[in-house]
């Protein structure tokens, strides 16, 4: 019995022995397992966070694209929208009228009566959306312009179109208001850039709404073959309307208890005393005189010189659209850039000018689109360009008020080139519109050179 009980004592102690020894080598493995656990969390943590940093930054830089070039992408396609339906109407507007029984005279005045109204509106809109903010403005206009556009295709008779088109100059006058928009959303190194694509915006809507206003007109329906066209209008101004409701966001605070806007003349006496804005807005002047002088009188240029008739000269305008649109949307911010906008400015104004002398001494007639593709070349970076130099010259608060201004001045030389132009047609025969056009642009490209000196200064 002892001899027994110290063999089990034995066993005991062995089995004591053998179980602290797996108890050791699993208290040992145990730890080795969980530094492999935690290495591979941390490795599989750092993976997400890196993940989630990449993510992270990809998303505020998404958001920082939105946030700075949102604004102006809804106000393009605003902007595209609004021109479609501007020039689904224009190209019509002499046929329209002579189905009204208009003589030729009272045509003159369907395009006279619209740049009168956008001559008032302008700057009023501009010095108001600086005041109460640029959304409320863009509404009320385009809301406007949809109402305008049925009436004129109920108009009974020469006159009430006459005044209806007054009316949608009136609606119209919201350029400015869009152009402080985008000066408003935007640097002072881009605003050129960004003016220039609102430029194509108008560029391309005068593309395609022509095309848009042949395809709807029918001849056959009679004296209602333009309310078709003029009704695409209508719903493509209620679209642009939706457009500056649902996407267009509040770029200026309202400030109720400012004073109220000044007036044209008390902003046109400021204008006066600052002697960048006064040389821009001359030139203003006199390169809207020869543009308008142009539209007025190259059909009838192109009939006499070479027997065009218009089909040929709807295609002309094609290219001239694509020239402008491909200028303003490509090769002219890298041109500001580089040379500024005060040189970019004096060299469009020079290549426009020179364009007129090359095609008055011209006698190919497969040289017109070419010399008229260079022309516009030089006429598509005037527009932001002027705009652009205006908004860096003029405090924030003012920039409506001297766009509008501009934009007065691109409605009285636009009442006063044809009428000047025409007249000379008739009296000294069709090159002599091209010569004074010519006389009009290249004085403009000097008075660019000098806001380039005096910004300097």
């Amino acid at each position: 019995k002892p001899r027994m009980s110290n063999l089990n004592t034995r066993s005991a102690s062995l089995q004591d022995a053998d179980s602290e020894e797996e108890t050791d080598e699993t208290s040992a493995s145990v730890p080795a397992r969980d530094d492999r656990s935690e290495d591979s969390s941390e490795a599989s943590s750092e993976a997400l966070n890196e993940r989630t940093f990449h993510r992270g930054r990809l998303l505020r830089k998404l958001h920082a694209f939105f946030d700075d070039n949102g604004p102006l992408a809804a106000m393009f396609a605003v902007v595209f929208v609004n021109l479609v339906g501007f020039g689904i109407v224009v190209p019509l507007i002499p046929f329209f009228a002579q189905s009204l029984h208009a003589q030729a005279w009272q045509v003159t005045w369907m395009f006279t009566a619209y740049s009168l109204g956008q001559f008032f509106a302008e700057p009023f809109c501009g010095r108001l959306s600086d005041r109460i903010g640029r959304k409320p403005i863009l509404m009320i206009t385009t809301g406007l312009s949809v109402i305008f556009y049925v009436l004129l295709a109920f108009s009974p008779n020469i006159w009430a179109a006459i005044l209806v088109r007054f009316l949608c100059g009136l609606a119209s006058g919201n350029i400015s208001t869009i152009q402080g928009y985008v000066s408003d959303f935007s640097k002072p190194e881009q605003r050129a850039s960004r003016m220039s694509l609102i430029g194509a915006a108008f560029s391309l809507g005068f593309i395609i709404g022509p095309v848009i206003g042949g395809l709807l007109t029918h001849e056959h329906f009679g004296g209602n073959a333009f309310r078709l066209p003029l009704f695409a209008a209508a719903g493509l101004s209620a679209l642009a309307t939706l457009g500056v409701i649902l996407f267009v966001r509040e770029s200026r605070q309202r400030t109720q208890h400012s004073a109220p806007p000044d007036n044209l003349l008390k902003t046109a006496q400021e204008a006066l005393k600052s002697r960048v804005i006064v040389r821009v807005i001359l030139a203003t002047l006199c390169y809207m005189m020869a543009f308008a002088g142009l539209e007025a009188t190259f059909g009838l240029w192109v009939e006499v010189r070479y027997n065009w008739h218009a089909a040929q000269i709807g295609a002309v305008f094609l290219f001239i659209g694509a020239t402008a649109a491909i200028m303003q949307m490509v090769v002219m911010r890298p041109l500001v850039r580089r040379w500024g906008e005060s040189k970019v400015l004096a060299a469009g104004l020079f290549v426009f000018g020179v364009s007129f002398i090359f095609q008055s001494v011209n006698h190919v007639s497969w040289l017109i689109v070419p010399l008229l593709m260079l022309g516009t070349a030089g006429q598509a970076v005037i527009f932001a360009t002027i705009c652009a130099i205006i908004s860096m010259a003029t405090p924030p608060e003012r920039q409506g008020a001297m766009l509008g201004l501009n934009m007065s001045t691109g409605a009285v030389a636009r009442i006063v080139g044809p009428m000047v132009a025409g007249f000379l047609f008739s009296q000294f025969g069709p090159e002599a519109p091209l010569w004074l056009d010519a006389a009009m642009a290249i004085p403009a490209a000097l008075l660019a050179l000098q806001v380039g000196k005096v910004q300097k200064r």
